[in-house]
């Protein structure tokens, strides 16, 4: 994959009901997106109202959303670069992706533990993982509150790795109208130009 400027980083229980967060899409996903090769497939795990499909299609992807209810994806169901999967992640089955490799992975705020490491493995050798959700300490910030939906310190790290190589990782607070503890993490594949480091330009702001 050439390595050009537009791929370069900048950086079901109550508790949970809220998973999906806000309509615009994350500035993480946002920063990193286009890390994932141009005109990919990109899976988006508890995708919601598809907030993140719809950004990636607005920029050339094609997309694989999957959630227990996709009813707001209506008006995406018959593009044919647009692939809707209704299941429930919680009911205790493997994921049921687990068999398949994505270019681009993303998940926001939402954490299921059991297929943690199944979503990981859904990234090609040349994909990336975008990734950010509920840490520890959110509890006293409001929902969700249980532990089953928080990670732990470095938990998002130790998920990824060594299969990936870490290309951004960040853990703390967000500010904002809503303010919430989050972990975060950008990381690829092996064969990903990110994988090596004269690939990735760093700033100081």
């Amino acid at each position: 994959m050439a390595s050009d400027d537009s791929r370069q980083p900048n950086g079901k229980n109550s508790d949970n009901a809220h998973k999906h967060g806000p309509r615009e899409a994350s500035g993480w996903v946002r920063r990193f997106l286009g890390g994932v090769r141009a005109g990919g497939d990109i899976l988006d795990v508890a995708c919601g109202g598809g907030r993140h499909l719809r950004l990636a299609l607005d920029q050339g992807y094609r997309v694989t959303g999957i959630d227990r209810d996709v009813s707001k994806l209506d008006d995406l169901a018959e593009r044919r670069d647009v692939s809707l999967i209704e299941a429930d992640l919680e009911a205790g089955h493997p994921f049921p992706l687990r068999e398949l490799r994505y270019d681009g992975v993303i998940v926001t705020n939402y954490l299921w533990r059991p297929i943690l490491s199944e979503i990981v493995g859904c990234v090609a050798d040349d994909g990336l993982l975008i990734y950010e959700t509920f840490a520890a300490g959110h509890e006293r910030l409001g929902r969700p509150c249980s532990p089953d939906f928080l990670l732990n310190n470095n938990e998002l790290l130790e998920a990824v790795m060594p299969k990936l190589t870490v290309v951004a990782f960040e853990h703390g607070v967000r500010r904002g109208a809503r303010p919430k503890i989050v972990q975060r993490v950008a990381a690829c594949g092996p064969d990903h130009d990110w994988a090596g480091s004269e690939h990735i330009h760093l700033s100081d702001h």
